[in-house]
């Protein structure tokens, strides 16, 4: 007998078959006892016919009948459900590839502009915006709006001009690009003097991100401009992982602490 080798079958069938046909084919395998019941592959098959099912189900018996012939159905029946289950909540986790600029045939990636939309209407109670850089980006600005009326909290930490002590060049910081949601979303900046407090008074605010709630979030090169959601060539990642989410989201809380952080408070 070889277990270790039919958990290899149980895993592959199981994160290959649509979630339906493990479902139906558990309820087959409860009513088993051996795989040496002729009868068992074309029970499975009738359970649930079409993408090459027939395939599967062969492999399965034999594999059963070779490797682990001492497991009851039942036994085969929660393996392969159990093996399914995990599946299905690490692909729920999953992690995107989110590009600006030309795309390739490489692998399947997202527009960063369509990403950015995504996470913003997938908001329900909060959402943390922060960028180096902000301009332009109507579409952006026009989807905050209808977060906040919808009763959204936003956050934008966003990088202050070269003439509030921040490090953009020129007299606009990225807080005057969203001067439209100025009464509807609480902005921060970091100041110099605590810049200079933390060791270095010429460093910048250069995290660029979104995070909806503690569920999803881009982390991404891209600032918030039309150039970089569209023509620039950037490259981020769409985070699906509520833990990973939450540890984001709890450090730039913490760096927002008004006991203890080093980001303040604008308007």
């Amino acid at each position: 007998m070889n277990h270790d080798r039919f958990t290899e079958v149980i895993t592959d069938i199981a994160t290959t078959l649509p979630a339906d046909h493990v479902t139906a084919w558990a309820a087959v395998l409860l009513t088993v006892d051996t795989p040496a019941d002729s009868a068992v592959a074309a029970a499975l098959i009738d359970a649930r016919p079409g993408f090459s099912v027939g395939t599967y189900a062969g492999r399965l018996i034999k594999s059963w009948r070779t490797d682990a012939p001492d497991l009851p159905g039942a036994a085969v029946a929660l393996a392969l459900r159990s093996a399914a289950l995990l599946h299905q909540r690490m692909a729920a986790r999953r992690t995107e590839l989110a590009v600006s600029g030309p795309t390739s045939t490489a692998v399947p990636v997202r527009l960063t502009s369509s990403v950015v939309v995504e996470v913003i209407r997938a908001a329900r109670s909060r959402l943390l915006v922060a960028s180096f850089a902000a301009y332009g980006v109507a579409e952006v600005i026009a989807e905050l709006r209808s977060a906040a009326s919808r009763g959204v909290h936003i956050d934008l930490i966003l990088e202050s001009s070269a003439e509030d002590g921040g490090a953009l060049r020129g007299s606009a910081s990225a807080a005057g690009t969203f001067a439209a949601l100025r009464n509807r979303a609480t902005f921060w900046h970091w100041p110099a003097a605590r810049r200079a407090a933390s060791g270095n008074p010429q460093a910048a605010l250069h995290a660029k991100l979104i995070a909806a709630d503690s569920n999803v979030a881009l982390i991404s090169s891209a600032n918030l401009t039309d150039r970089a959601l569209s023509h620039n060539i950037e490259v981020g990642v769409f985070l699906h992982d509520p833990e990973v989410v939450r540890k984001l989201v709890a450090h730039f809380q913490a760096l927002a602490d008004p006991r203890t952080g080093v980001l303040q408070r604008l308007f």
